[in-house]
């Protein structure tokens, strides 16, 4: 007799580069998200929402090759052939909206919002590399005044203390798109021609803080060979010029002492004193803020040059932890933005300044959880026991009866016994769990039995007699006042 086919069942398994979150990290990014929205909203910025979809022309950077249509993004194509992508930012879409308001005259300038959500990249996963992620960005669109600069770095700022993480443990800095053109003009590298080398310049300069001066400067001549072996090619500069881009890293005993360097560092170039001029005013607004130690300038900020078009801003945890191996981890960046004047240009074919900045919702979550900022594991609902399956209504009537009173609860819906229970509670994270039996409803009563507090007591119990005659951490109460007792636990591990 001929075998039956095995069922054609598909394989259970995440696509590449994506993770599932479970319930006690929604909880903390939920806390975390609200915390952000709040600083967010007392500045003056309204809440958008755009879809996670845009025409792939809107996104700019990453139009679609017919060879090779996901490059960057994922993309498909809809029933008028035209090209749809999952968004790669949430500053793209911003700019659609803001030209399609333009565009209306519907929209007030300066226009200021913040947009929270997932995002999505066709990049090469990694190690704490995905393909889906989540930002929180907060933008000012159509002024061209530099105090809407300063107020994005002391916002960014002002989010990670209300988050927890203490002065001296952050810093935003800040550098500038225009001093840096300066000083490639400074160092013969102006021009198209120079595009490939000066890319590989500033990849140098933003390994300064990692390889220090000795490190940057070989990578800034013929190149450097690693620990490993590994050799990387250098951006193959003259001494001359090696000399003039090292000038920013030349050491100063203040900030103002070190804006005045850049006087001389960025000679005459025009386009270098605008930036000079930028930082200058930037660096007075915060300081007569309140904000020096917490913003500062650093011209080894070199992200996303060939993006923004100004002033450009990263937030950078200072402090360090160990993991569960012993490594010291630094956590670095978990922010950044600046000012990018050109994008709503694309779609208007006139200047529209804009300035903003964006979180890295996960990077900074796991921040927090190493700083205990966050919890790294939530409280799960009060569970009551079903003793007796003929008398199930009467246990979803307390069950009832908790949720009335704004307690998280849930009756056990299975069909084990009472020590299975209990551990299924456990694995809910329940703080507590009511129990009440046939002797227990004949004295009117309910048996409480906070587990938190149990499992402390249950560390220095010896044996099971000792176990049964002090039933540690478990009350009986009256019927009545099954909620006092249970928000009286509550309270207790809430303090």
């Amino acid at each position: 007799m001929a075998k039956a086919p095995k069922p054609n069942r598909p394989e259970a398994r995440l696509p590449k580069g994506f993770r599932d979150t479970p319930a006690d990290e929604v909880r903390q990014t939920s806390q975390m998200l609200a915390k952000i929205r709040e600083v967010y909203e007392s500045y003056g910025f309204e809440p958008l929402e755009t879809p996670a979809i845009e025409y792939t022309e809107a996104l700019g950077k990453f139009l679609p090759d017919l060879d090779r249509p996901n490059e960057g993004v994922f993309s498909f194509q809809d029933e008028d052939e035209q090209w749809l992508s999952l968004r790669y930012d949430l500053t793209a879409p911003l700019a659609r909206f803001v030209a399609e308001g333009l565009k209306t005259q519907t929209l007030p300038l300066p226009f200021r919002r913040y947009a929270v959500g997932p995002v999505w990249r066709n990049e090469k996963p990694g190690p704490g590399r995905f393909r889906q992620f989540t930002q929180f960005d907060a933008d000012t669109v159509g002024t061209d005044n530099v105090a809407a600069d300063a107020e994005i770095c002391m916002l960014a700022a002002d989010t990670l203390e209300a988050l927890g993480i203490k002065r001296g443990d952050y810093v935003v800095k800040v550098s500038n798109r225009k001093v840096l053109d300066g000083l490639r003009e400074v160092a013969g590298l102006a021009g198209d021609g120079n595009d490939a080398r000066w890319l590989t310049v500033m990849r140098a300069l933003d390994k300064h803080d990692r390889l220090g001066d000795a490190g940057v400067r070989l990578l800034l001549g013929a190149g450097r060979k690693d620990e490993s072996g590994d050799f990387t090619k250098g951006a193959e500069l003259d001494g001359k010029a090696i000399e003039t881009v090292m000038s920013i890293f030349t050491p100063a005993a203040s900030i103002d002492e070190k804006l005045a360097h850049l006087d001389t560092q960025i000679g005459a170039s025009e386009i270098g004193r605008q930036g000079k001029a930028e930082l200058q005013t930037i660096w007075s607004l915060a300081s007569a803020a309140g904000y020096q130690g917490r913003v500062s300038i650093d011209l080894s900020v070199v992200r996303g040059l060939e993006y923004y078009t100004g002033p450009v801003f990263e937030a950078e945890l200072t402090f360090q932890v160990k993991d569960e191996d012993g490594n010291t981890v630094r956590f670095g960046s978990v922010g950044g933005g600046g000012r990018y004047d050109g994008l709503v240009e694309r779609f208007t074919g006139q200047k529209v300044p804009a300035t903003g900045f964006s979180i890295g919702v996960s990077r900074l979550q796991a921040a927090l959880a190493a700083l205990g900022g966050i919890r790294a594991q939530g409280t799960g609902p009060v569970v009551v026991l079903v003793m007796d399956k003929a008398r199930v209504a009467d246990y979803q009537m307390m069950t009832q009866t908790l949720r009335q009173a704004g307690i998280r609860a849930e009756m056990y819906l299975g069909t084990a016994g009472m020590k299975a229970q209990m551990k299924y509670a456990d694995k809910r994270h329940a703080p507590c769990v009511v129990i009440q039996g046939g002797d227990e409803k004949a004295k009117g009563e309910i048996q409480i039995k906070d587990l938190i507090e149990g499992s402390k007591a249950s560390e220095t119990i010896k044996d099971s007699k000792e176990w049964r005659e002090g039933r540690p951490a478990q009350i009986s109460v009256p019927e009545a006042d099954l909620v006092p007792a249970v928000r009286d636990i509550l309270a207790r591990h809430k303090a």
